[in-house]
């Protein structure tokens, strides 16, 4: 059996920022980062951004991060015993843990069988090399889903000058984030682009047909690829915390110090569901502002700072030449208020809830996040005449 006095389960963004958090705190301390892929850490977001645009694969890695750590790579914790404080791999090796980090992200919702394999469920760095080669060698796209990974894949990739149809539920792209009619623009907008977008159609089965797939859509419509590509977000995973009996509502149950029921463990990133003081109710949140800030927090506390995690992540992404900041809760069903300096081009739009402010996004507007998180912050109340022009011009 071997023995740490931290180890955390997870590979990703979150794993390496508590690596470097707990050594803050813990110089000497011994760490374990446990992942099941054969890549030691590395950030995600530019493989649906930088990576595209002409940045080297050499830029993503996480090295200084996770240089304090022992790195178990490509392989599986198969369980969690939290009353004897250990854990087994799938090679049947055996860790005992003082402390412990669930890291465990989460995986990609699939479509439902009998759909063709093959599919790309798009997360890991090994999908992106996968899509990169199609692309080099001009294939044909079909991208599942128009939300935040579907939106910025399907645009890379027509950036490469592949051929991208995009197939959407909704009545546009990002509509469970962005207001109706910006939505719906940026569907027109992607069509502009040359991109085959259908929207209002989903995917009723992906066969396999010669070396492509084929989808048939929900209105019978039929499109041929070489490649799909499905962004249909993330189910947490909650195995270990459940084996361990810990509290589970969409995500893992922490507290402000990211501690479960049992205080010797800890969860942070996509899995966590964690108490958000500025918006005043639990959350859970993936995107990398929180994985690096909550992992590094994770960390600390691991190590025993005991500092209360009350960071308002924020995100971004990247559409063609359109690019956004989001902070707090978008959510397309709460009132919405634009302030555009050009429609749909730049400005700000607020998402207000009983007359505070919950969210905001910032389009094609920088600068502005810690703005933002202040607008968050005050009670009010707001209205649509008091928050024209609120945010300062950056």
């Amino acid at each position: 059996m071997r023995r740490f006095k931290y180890v955390i389960v997870g590979g990703g963004m979150t794993a390496a920022a508590a690596v470097h958090g707990a050594r803050e705190v813990d110089a000497r301390g011994a760490i374990a980062l446990i992942s099941v892929e054969p890549h030691p850490p590395y950030n995600r977001p530019p493989l649906s951004k930088a990576l595209w645009k002409g940045d080297a694969e050499s830029t993503v890695w996480r090295t200084a991060d996770v240089a304090g750590a022992e790195l178990l790579l490509d392989r599986r914790i198969t369980a969690l015993d939290a009353a004897a404080k250990r854990l087994t791999d799938d090679r049947g090796e055996t860790y005992q843990y003082e402390r412990l980090l669930l890291a465990t992200g989460g995986a990609p919702r699939r479509l439902p069988p009998p759909a063709a394999d093959g599919i790309v469920y798009f997360r890991t760095l090994d999908d992106y090399r996968r899509l990169r080669a199609a692309a080099d060698a001009r294939r044909r796209f079909a991208v599942i889903g128009g939300g935040f990974i579907g939106s910025e894949v399907a645009a890379a990739l027509r950036l490469q000058g592949c051929e991208v149809a995009m197939v959407i539920p909704e009545a546009g792209i990002g509509a469970r984030v962005f207001p109706a009619d910006l939505a719906a623009h940026l569907a027109e907008f992607y069509r502009g682009k040359g991109v085959d977008v259908r929207t209002g159609e989903g995917v009723a089965a992906a066969t396999a047909r010669g070396a492509g797939i084929g989808i048939t859509t929900t209105l019978t419509h039929e499109i041929a690829a070489d490649v799909v590509v499905a962004g249909l977000g993330i189910i947490p995973s909650v195995e270990l915390a459940q084996q361990a009996g810990l509290s589970i509502d969409n995500g893992i149950v922490v507290d402000e110090l990211l501690r479960t029921i049992r205080a010797e463990i800890f969860a942070a990133g996509d899995v966590a569901a964690f108490p958000s003081a500025a918006l005043g109710r639990r959350v859970r949140v993936e995107h990398e502002d929180n994985a690096n800030a909550q992992g590094r927090a994770a960390g600390r506390n691991m190590a025993g700072a005991g500092e209360p995690y009350r960071h308002l992540p924020f995100f971004y992404g990247d559409l063609f030449e359109l690019g956004y900041e989001a902070v707090g809760d978008l959510d397309a069903r709460l009132e919405t208020v634009a302030d555009w300096r050009e429609p749909f081009r730049e400005g700000v739009i607020y998402y207000l809830k009983d007359g505070r402010v919950r969210g905001v996004l910032l389009w094609n507007t920088w600068n502005q996040v810690d703005h933002a998180r202040a607008l968050i912050a005050e009670r009010g109340p707001f209205t649509a005449a008091t928050l024209q022009g609120r945010l300062p011009a950056a």
